[in-house]
């Protein structure tokens, strides 16, 4: 689908020593003050007003005091796994006599707190449960435990229903009366925030003292939550850039657990060079793999792994899984490219506002990828759907900025009740399952919601630039700066530039990368390598393109430990 162009606004200016560039990224980011860049961990959020935080550190650290078996209940996915691996690391090295951990088969059990993952656990003779990354809409889960006597801890950052769960305790920074001000922790940065309370409390309580241990530093886990925060696609404000950069500095530092530092070599991420998009291309994807095509246990014995040798294997067999996944996703993408072209969608102006995609025998932890994929292609919120128990399918919404998702689904399941069985998730992901034979009434009643919600403009796939550089600019120390100038990502995202170039040089690499040797219009003597990814062969290479229109990333090419100047291009067409 073809991509507009469209320069960022420069929105003031900073006082300071900045790089120019430097300034014009920032302030198109709404950064407005130096002080905004700062991100010590001096300067995250203080819990005074996150509700529910006093109360769970008070039942945990009577559970600690008491000797009580806790057992911590998770998601199947990165966030999920990292949000384990905090809460049993901290638990344990605070000194709680029973901690142990379950994240059910999303195939056999279904996400949340669900009854019948209540019943697993019941296997265990836990005295509390304490849901991570889960839990705001388990309430026939919940409502089960306190039928047999187990306590429920819920900690979440989804958005909650009409109804909360009668849970002991609820920690949710978007649970209805929460004034704490950041409402995009991920999973693992509320339970990270859980953690903190809990040390504070049992340090007030002498229990340290009393049991001959140190307190943990909490820093010792800030690897797992930038991983999880990251892998969650949760925007970056300023709270979250704090704990992403914290996390990222240590894993730069080879402060890292073995199990992330496997993921990282493994994929061939140098340590030292560690960025947030290596740990959302490279570790996430091979994490999340685990928990896509079996169950998450290996991703979180990689995460929970003493050293480097009892993690490497857990590593290999994530990286295996992960190929895996890659190759089921390419057969789903061509079977769904096939039923898109079957609806003769000619261009993007034939297109549907929203697109539903079902085909019986796709697998169903992989159609969030595919609906990601899509979206992608197409710019158009996106679900994708596969077989699920008893007569159900179970979708995986993804969708474009400016259209919240899971409010779409609330208001489709408001307009139609019992079309949706049930729901839930973000702004940009949710998902939901419903009787198959509703499919068609619910692609339908989708967009409807959809088309009325959303107009042209927001259908426009947009490729947002900060401007030109000059040849002068576009070097090896700038890109650098870039790099690690900031954690990039959602809400944050990483600087993008456009220019017109001409072509001195260009070839398909691989089965479909396309590589060019590009020089500034203007400027014949700076000569840069380029390479567009996925390009169409039919297109390129295209000998009558002797100029370019290019938005792409100043990248360091980092090969054989040499650093290089490299475009990374996101759009490319004839100029």
């Amino acid at each position: 689908m073809a991509q507009a162009i469209r320069r960022r606004v420069q929105c003031g200016r900073l006082a300071g020593n900045l790089h120019p560039i430097l300034e014009r990224v920032f302030t198109a980011r709404g950064i407005d003050s130096l002080d905004d860049l700062t991100l010590g961990l001096d300067q995250l959020l203080p819990p005074t007003e996150f509700a529910g935080l006093g109360q769970a550190a008070t039942l945990l650290a009577d559970c600690l005091e008491a000797g009580k078996r806790i057992l911590i209940v998770g998601d199947f996915d990165a966030d999920g796994a990292t949000s384990i691996a905090v809460g049993a690391t901290l638990l344990r090295a605070m000194g709680a006599a029973s901690v142990d951990y379950l994240v059910p088969n999303r195939f056999e059990y279904g996400y949340g707190l669900t009854p019948e993952i209540v019943e697993l656990a019941r296997e265990r003779s836990p005295e509390l449960i304490v849901t991570v990354d889960n839990g705001i809409s388990s309430l026939e889960g919940v409502a089960r435990a306190g039928e047999l006597g187990i306590r429920t801890l819920v900690t979440d950052h989804h958005l909650p229903g009409r109804e909360l769960p009668a849970a002991d305790v609820i920690v949710n920074p978007n649970q209805p009366g929460c004034g704490f001000p950041s409402k995009h922790l991920a999973g693992v940065g509320v339970i990270f925030y859980v953690m903190s309370a809990l040390r504070r409390e049992l340090r007030e309580r002498g229990w340290f003292q009393r049991q001959k241990i140190e307190a943990p530093a909490l820093a010792s886990v800030l690897d797992l939550v930038a991983l999880g925060t990251v892998a969650d696609v949760v925007p970056l404000d300023r709270n979250n850039r704090i704990l992403v950069q914290q996390g990222l500095l240590r894993i730069r530092a080879g402060q890292t657990r073995p199990g992330i530092e496997a993921l990282l070599s493994i994929a061939g991420r140098p340590l030292h060079r560690a960025v947030a998009s290596d740990l959302s291309f490279a570790v996430a994807p091979r994490l999340n793999a685990a928990g896509r095509l079996d169950d998450m246990s290996v991703g979180i014995a990689c995460l929970l792994a003493d050293t480097a040798a009892e993690a490497h294997p857990f590593a290999q067999q994530l990286d295996e899984l992960n190929r895996d996944r890659q190759q089921i996703e390419r057969g789903m993408q061509e079977e769904a490219s096939a039923a898109l072209a079957a609806l003769d969608l000619a261009d993007a102006d034939s297109l549907p506002n929203s697109i539903c995609l079902y085909q019986p025998g796709w697998h169903q932890g992989v159609v969030g990828i595919l609906a990601s994929r899509i979206k992608d292609r197409w710019h158009r919120p996106v679900i994708a759907f596969a077989d699920g128990d008893d007569g159900s399918i179970k979708g995986s919404a993804r969708s474009i900025p400016g259209l919240h998702i899971r409010d779409v689904l609330d208001r489709v399941a408001s307009a139609e009740p019992g079309l949706v069985s049930k729901f839930g998730g973000h702004a940009m992901a949710a998902g939901l399952s419903l009787p198959r034979e509703h499919f068609e009434r619910f692609a339908a009643a989708l967009d409807a919601v959809v088309s009325d919600w959303i107009d042209d403009v927001e259908l426009q796939a947009v490729v947002e630039s900060d401007g030109e550089l000059t040849g002068e600019e576009m070097r090896l120390e700038l890109a650098q700066q870039l790099r690690y100038a900031a954690p990039w990502g959602q809400h944050f995202p990483e600087p993008v530039f456009d220019g017109i170039f001409s072509v001195v040089h260009q070839r398909i690499v691989g089965e479909k990368h396309l590589k060019l040797v590009l020089s500034p219009e203007g400027d014949p003597s700076c000569l840069l390598d380029a390479i567009a990814f996925n390009v169409d062969t039919d297109v390129w290479p295209s000998v009558n393109a002797e100029r370019v229109e290019v938005a792409y990333r100043l990248d360091c090419n980092y090969y054989r430990g040499e650093e290089r100047l490299q475009l990374m291009i996101e759009v490319l067409r004839p100029a």
